[in-house]
């Protein structure tokens, strides 16, 4: 599954460390989410879409759909 986090993280001007403390996760929570090595918790990804103003639809791309 491959995701927009750090296109729209970096429109909304933050950092991995400011997206992970809104989120209450670690800056290498964020960072391995970016480089597709983990799928982050339903929760943790409405969070995500929250911070980013945007949705959980948005932030994620499935792979079958790629194709």
């Amino acid at each position: 599954m491959k995701n927009q986090i750090k296109k729209l993280r970096k429109s909304a001007k933050l950092s991995q460390d400011e997206l992970a403390k809104q989120c209450k996760v670690s800056r290498q929570t964020i960072n391995a989410i970016e480089n597709d090595k983990y799928d982050p918790t339903l929760q943790l990804a409405f969070d995500i879409a929250s911070v980013l103003d945007t949705t959980v639809d948005d932030l994620f791309i499935s792979d079958s759909i790629r194709k």
